[in-house]
């Protein structure tokens, strides 16, 4: 959560109008680690935390939200589970998706919700276990929002299971549409389609379907969902485990051009 944090500090010092040096002089503090600071990363103490937000003029709300990121910077993981047990899990994504400049996915069971068509999210949705709490509508148009990510200058890798692609999801007419649309998705430059055949058996993503966020100036991490929670994982250890992954998913999947003739053979 080192992203969500340094960007929260980011806002919190925009207002002042002031330099990142002049910030740095005026508390005494050499300019490094307010740099810190601001990209998530160690170094600095809660009281250090607690000098820049009064010399910001944080009101105390805000103080306590920074608070806990803070504090949550120094997990190895992050699992969000609302009071509801219904996360945001969709927004919490693409609040971290916004400041990635590479995005990796690996699904297994369905098209990925990137790629999905509106009939396609509501087909999931009519056969998916309802729960009374959800507007169903709303998180829809929170995963049509999440199409605002797409833009040359970030890189989007979809490695995908064959079998995602014959799931009659909604029915033939809906499935025909999605097919449609992830082949002409698949054709612009910075998303790279990749289909891991059924006919290759076993594969390394059998453990389930994940996806990866690559930063400048992060870390990479890694995003696992489930129906009531969601799970950002941080530590060296995972990022070297699911960094395997995805390698050994590269090497089976059939390369782009094999993906999209693969593709638009189901269609015919």
């Amino acid at each position: 959560m080192g992203r969500e944090f340094g960007d929260a500090v980011r806002k919190i010092i925009e207002p002042t109008g002031l330099t990142h040096r002049k910030i740095a002089e005026e508390l005494g503090w050499d300019e490094a680690k307010l740099s810190d600071l601001v990209r998530g990363k160690g170094g600095v103490t809660e009281a250090d935390l607690m000098q820049l937000l009064g010399f910001c003029r944080v009101k105390p709300p805000e103080v306590q939200r920074l608070l806990a990121l803070f504090n949550e910077t120094r997990e190895n993981g992050y699992l969000q589970i609302p009071e509801d047990g219904i996360p945001d899990q969709v927004r919490l994504l693409i609040d971290q998706e916004r400041l990635a400049n590479a995005v990796t996915v690996w699904s297994m069971n369905l098209v990925p919700g990137h790629l999905q068509t509106v009939d396609y999210m509501r087909a999931l949705v009519a056969k998916g276990t309802p729960n009374e709490a959800v507007d169903y509508e709303d998180v829809i148009r929170a995963r049509i929002a999440r199409r605002e990510l797409f833009h040359w200058s970030r890189t989007f890798v979809f490695y995908i299971h064959e079998q995602a692609l014959h799931l009659p999801v909604g029915g033939p007419d809906v499935m025909k549409d999605q097919l449609i649309h992830l082949g002409g998705m698949a054709e612009r430059s910075y998303i790279t389609v990749r289909i891991v055949p059924t006919a290759l058996g076993g594969h390394a993503g059998v453990s389930g379907s994940f996806l990866q966020l690559s930063y400048q100036k992060f870390d990479p991490v890694i995003f696992i969902e489930s129906k009531t929670s969601s799970l950002f994982l941080e530590d060296k250890a995972s990022l070297a485990t699911y960094s395997s992954v995805l390698k050994l998913l590269d090497a089976q999947a059939l390369d782009e051009q094999e993906s999209k003739e693969l593709i638009k053979s189901i269609l015919t």
